[in-house]
């Protein structure tokens, strides 16, 4: 009986884990990337090869330099019989247990099959590691390496093929930390004079926390024709690379519009990595560059091989090709996008061109402005400082902000109120003198007209004259929910179906507060506020029977044809528009209205002059934007809203006259 109870004892002692179970535990922390748990559940005779650090170290750098994610590895099942699995796990004999790894890379999923060795050591089973486990046909002394396949950026042009954003060849020039003198103060002087860059500027770039003492640091682009090319690489640790790199031939001129590229930050890379971008990639910052950037960027590809210990090339693992950005072509007219931002001549103001019936975009220009391929080369700390404090702003986008129109808002109120039939065109009001309130519940307040020309006021006279004390009335007689649901129907308060961020066009702030702010928004003024483009679309129901047409900025728009998209139906009806548009030819062709400097002979154009006064306080002189929008009339081709700042001491809205005719006469012919 002794002996029986003995024998139990002895048959309940625990086995260790198999194997398997071991191997099984090594994967989970393998998955998870937990190289010290790893390490440990290696085999003595593997940590005689590989030091903990080593073996640390090789994971990650190889992990990290194929881009390796979605790392997973997998048991494959065995055939062979129970018996024969109970004779190897006696521990006298290795145990090889079949593994799959897989892994996404940059150059595309990587899949291979593996078998591991399992040892027992000191009664425990361990894995006798080799480097064949971490990828496929790596052996001690192989190194894994990258080759990037660069995507070729899009490019942007415009209707007529002419390059907006191009690829062009230049020399990158650059420094290699570990090839340049010790101290290298005195090469990177020599390098800065040369360049006329600071020297702040090479020692940020040399310092960026990507940099290694073997990479190449770029620092300047040059022409290849640049005789500093060959200056500068005579310089020790100097070297340059031919690139593609992007160039804006319109400069200044399409800027705001188009923007520009530039290196990935630490934080965007951040954001970017797992987007398949690389540290070192370009990204769009601004413009169009940054909107269309998924289309334009492209794909890269690359390879990933095995090389020996001298670097000769052993496998190809994976390769995938580069798929190349999309080149995209906008509505835009280059020459008439320059012929515009020259007009305004670096004073500070906007411009929004479109073809009055297709609803394509024809030009959106900011002044002043700056040149985008200072960004590509990099922008100086010098010239950073130069833009930013700049009283004129030339880094703001204009025409992507939003203006209070001012009398430029006048036909709207008048179709507004021609739709509620609460205006009578004909009709005369008795107008006296410049000032006028409702009643003396608005206190010192009062609207004040430029000019009392006319007395007895109609419709016409209103718009010729540009009166405020008419359209104030008006808004009145119309009442806040008619004058609110009216002015809807123009899309305020809606962005603008246009594939560009342009701020949203306002009505009121929050709500019409009371009859003051209704008068005041029936001139256009009150808290009203519009971008360009959507100043000059809600002109568009005047030469289209009154269907507001929706704006279209890339050519490769679905659909896009010679047909407008509406983007509004019957803002107003097809009479009402015949009408206004009537009388917006008299503010230009008569010759008190108020447009008359845009006359050109032998071409009939329709406008509205439009002044916003901006004041802090009641009874202060306040700075004037002038507004100037106008279309051609027989074959309509063109409808061109201006906006200037700083107005007031230089004639006005009238400052923008000669700049529409000239405009006028260079791109439209009937």
């Amino acid at each position: 009986m002794l002996i029986t109870a003995m024998a139990i004892v002895a048959g309940c002692k625990e086995k260790g884990p198999t194997s398997e179970e071991v191997l099984r535990q090594y994967i989970t922390v393998w998955e998870k990337g937990d190289y010290d748990a790893m390490y440990s559940m290696l085999s003595d005779k593997a940590k005689t090869v590989i030091t903990q650090e080593a073996f640390t170290k090789r994971h990650q750098s190889i992990y990290e330099g194929v881009s390796a994610r979605g790392l997973t590895i997998k048991l494959v099942p065995q055939t062979q019989d129970t018996a024969s699995k109970n004779k190897q796990e006696t521990g006298k004999e290795p145990v090889k247990h079949p593994i799959t790894v897989q892994m996404e890379t940059f150059a595309g999923p990587v899949a291979f099959g593996e078998p591991a060795i399992m040892i027992m050591e000191s009664n425990v089973w361990r894995l006798d590691w080799s480097p064949s486990l971490l990828f496929p046909s790596l052996k001690e002394g192989d190194k894994v390496r990258v080759q990037q396949i660069k995507a070729i950026r899009g490019e942007i042009a415009d209707r007529n093929g002419k390059g907006l954003a191009i690829n062009e060849e230049r020399a990158e020039v650059g420094i290699i930390p570990n090839r340049l003198p010790n101290p290298p103060s005195q090469a990177l002087q020599q390098l800065a004079d040369l360049l006329k860059i600071n020297m702040e500027d090479i020692d940020k770039k040399r310092n960026a926390t990507w940099v290694k003492p073997e990479y190449f640091v770029p620092v300047a682009l040059l022409s290849r024709s640049d005789k500093r090319l060959a200056a500068a690489t005579a310089i020790p640790g100097v070297s340059f690379q031919t690139k593609k790199v992007r160039f804006y031939p319109f400069q200044e001129a399409a800027a705001h519009l188009i923007g520009y590229i530039g290196k990935l930050t630490q934080e965007e890379w951040a954001i970017y990595k797992d987007k398949g971008y690389q540290i070192d990639d370009d990204i769009g910052k601004a413009g169009l560059e940054q909107v269309l950037e998924e289309r334009l960027k492209g794909k890269d590809g690359g390879r990933i091989y095995i090389a020996d210990a001298n670097g000769k090339e052993k496998v190809n693992v994976v390769k995938r090709d580069a798929r190349n950005g999309e080149d995209i072509t906008l509505t835009i007219d280059a020459e008439l996008q320059m012929e515009i931002y020259q007009q305004l001549n670096s004073s500070a103001g906007a411009g929004a061109a479109l073809h009055p019936i297709t609803g394509e975009v024809l030009a959106l220009v900011s002044s002043p402005s700056y040149d985008p391929n200072a960004f590509v080369a990099g922008v100086s700390a010098g010239q950073w400082k130069e833009w930013s404090e700049n009283p004129a702003k030339p880094l703001l986008n204009r025409f992507a902000r939003t203006f209070s129109p001012g009398s430029a808002f006048k036909p709207l109120t008048a179709a507004m109120g021609l739709q509620t039939k609460t205006m009578d065109p004909e009709q005369l009001r008795e107008i006296q003198g410049l000032h006028w309130k409702k009643d003396a519940s608005w206190g010192n307040y009062e609207v004040t007209r430029v000019s009392q020309v006319a007395t007895q006021v109609n419709l016409q006279k209103a718009l010729l004259y540009s009166d405020n004390i008419y359209f104030a009335q008006a808004a009145l007689d119309m009442g806040t929910e008619s004058f609110m649901q009216e002015a809807g129907k123009f899309g305020l308060g809606e962005k603008l179906p246009i594939p560009y961020p342009l701020d949203t066009s306002t009505l009121v702030n929050k709500t019409m507060k009371n009859d003051i702010q209704l008068a005041d928004s029936g001139y256009g003024q009150g808290e009203i506020q519009m971008n360009p483009l959507h100043v000059a679309l809600a002109y568009t129901p005047f030469i289209n029977q009154g269907d507001l047409i929706a704006p279209k900025l890339l050519m490769d728009t679905p659909g896009l044809s010679t047909k407008a998209d509406v983007w509004k139906k019957s803002v107003m009806f097809p009479p009402v528009a015949a009408l206004l548009q009537q009388d917006l030819i008299q503010v230009i062709e008569h010759p008190q209205g108020t447009g008359r400097g845009a006359q050109i002979k032998g071409l009939t154009l329709a406008g509205k002059t439009g002044t916003a006064e901006l004041k802090q306080n009641k009874g202060m002189d306040g700075k004037e934007v002038g507004w100037f929008v106008a279309y051609n009339v027989k074959k309509p081709q063109l409808l061109l809203a201006l906006m200037m700042e700083d107005v007031q001491n230089r004639g006005g809205s009238h400052a923008l006259s000669t700049k529409i005719s000239s405009i006028f006469k260079l791109f439209v012919k009937e």
